[in-house]
């Protein structure tokens, strides 16, 4: 039994989303250029809250179902949630703040997907004279 609490630990601590190289470049070339997810240029909105994505990991795994679900989800905190039930409520330890981390990656990834490939973000970031190419 101590060999599965340890082995969903690990799991656990290993479940950060994590941006690629050329999406960390990206988010750093709109950072250079005055552009982040609590500032952005235009209507982008924010499609997860890392503070509820955190919160709702209070309750067992929760937080990483929403995580996982509604726009920019990321499917692999279904898996990630599903373990923090299990090893609720020592979860929480872990849970809270592995969410609201990852609730910044998805918005990061999210804010780098709108203008790079939204027509509309891209419409707004040529307006505001900027650009995504490095």
């Amino acid at each position: 039994m101590r060999l599965f609490y340890l082995t969903a630990l690990l799991l656990c601590l290993s479940a950060c989303t994590t941006l690629t190289r050329q999406e960390q470049n990206e988010l750093r070339n709109l950072k250079a250029q005055g552009i982040t997810v609590d500032k952005p240029a235009g209507s982008f909105e924010r499609p997860v809250s890392p503070g509820g994505a955190a919160a709702l990991n209070l309750l067992p795994g929760i937080g990483n179902f929403y995580l996982a679900s509604g726009n920019g989800g990321d499917s692999s905190h279904w898996l990630y949630g599903t373990l923090n039930l299990l090893t609720w409520p020592i979860s929480i330890l872990w849970g809270i703040p592995e969410a609201a981390i990852d609730a910044n990656r998805i918005n990061e990834r999210e804010l780098i997907y709108y203008y790079k490939y939204d027509r509309q973000g891209q419409k707004e970031l040529a307006k505001e004279g900027k650009s995504l190419e490095m």
